[in-house]
């Protein structure tokens, strides 16, 4: 599904480079749930965007679905990002003049979807993460965990095959963390890849494998088993990644 070979991130900074990925190789296939984890820093949303589409490596190959994405025009990595794969991030990105239901129709916006199709899928979506009562309401007349839902029906209505979370319950409190987690773990279980950046050992510890990252590199990856206790972050760490 997702296989990353010797890649390499470098950004010019001044006179000099940073290397914010090196030597990573990774294969993550279609339906796992995993878990990226490591001090502020280290590389895991650098990935998470090269995965996303969002970046190039410097060097080395990343394939998704079979196909090598370093090859592709811009507007062909536009699509794949479009139709493949959803992303949630940890500040929500709706419009706040939207409602509910106007901000999960977005995707299929751009997408060209017939307005029709567009309010129904919408609210399929909607219905699906359980919020079908606040269709019509604004961002700010949701609580923080509604609007995260909203994000992940806006994420999902194009029917990806992967869903990268970016710190996806960091401005939640524990319940609505909670839901949040649920939600998308039951779509995992119906078959979407899902790949989660958190700080959170008790987000991480719900992933079925963690993958720790520092200074660029990937340090060690665990399968979740009934002894594993993710390795809490230490306060410095708290933060992006």
């Amino acid at each position: 599904m997702i296989e990353l070979e010797e890649v390499w991130r470098i950004f010019r900074v001044g006179e000099g480079e940073v290397h914010a990925l090196k030597h990573v190789s990774l294969t993550i296939e279609r339906g796992e749930h995993v878990a990226l984890v490591g001090p502020s820093g280290s590389g895991k949303s650098t990935l998470l965007h090269i995965v996303g589409c969002l970046d190039r490596p410097t060097r080395g190959r990343y394939l998704l679905e079979g196909r090598e994405v370093g090859t592709l025009s811009e507007e062909e990595r536009s699509l794949i990002r479009r139709h493949r794969i959803g992303f949630v991030f940890q500040f929500f990105h709706l419009l706040p003049r939207l409602s509910a239901l106007a901000n999960v129709e977005l995707p299929m916006l751009f997408a060209g979807t017939p307005p029709e199709e567009r309010r129904e899928r919408a609210a399929q979506a909607l219905k699906a993460v359980g919020l079908s009562h606040r269709a019509e309401h604004r961002p700010d007349q949701l609580s923080g965990g509604e609007r995260q839902r909203v994000a992940i029906a806006r994420a999902v209505v194009m029917d990806p095959a992967v869903l990268l979370a970016d710190e996806p319950t960091g401005n939640l409190d524990r319940a609505s963390a909670g839901e949040v987690m649920e939600l998308i773990e039951r779509m995992n279980a119906r078959g979407l890849t899902l790949v989660v950046v958190t700080h959170d050992p008790a987000i991480a510890g719900r992933a079925k494998r963690v993958i720790r990252m520092d200074d660029g590199a990937i340090q060690g990856s665990g399968v979740r088993g009934p002894g594993f206790e993710p390795r809490a972050a230490s306060p410095e760490s708290q933060g992006g990644g």
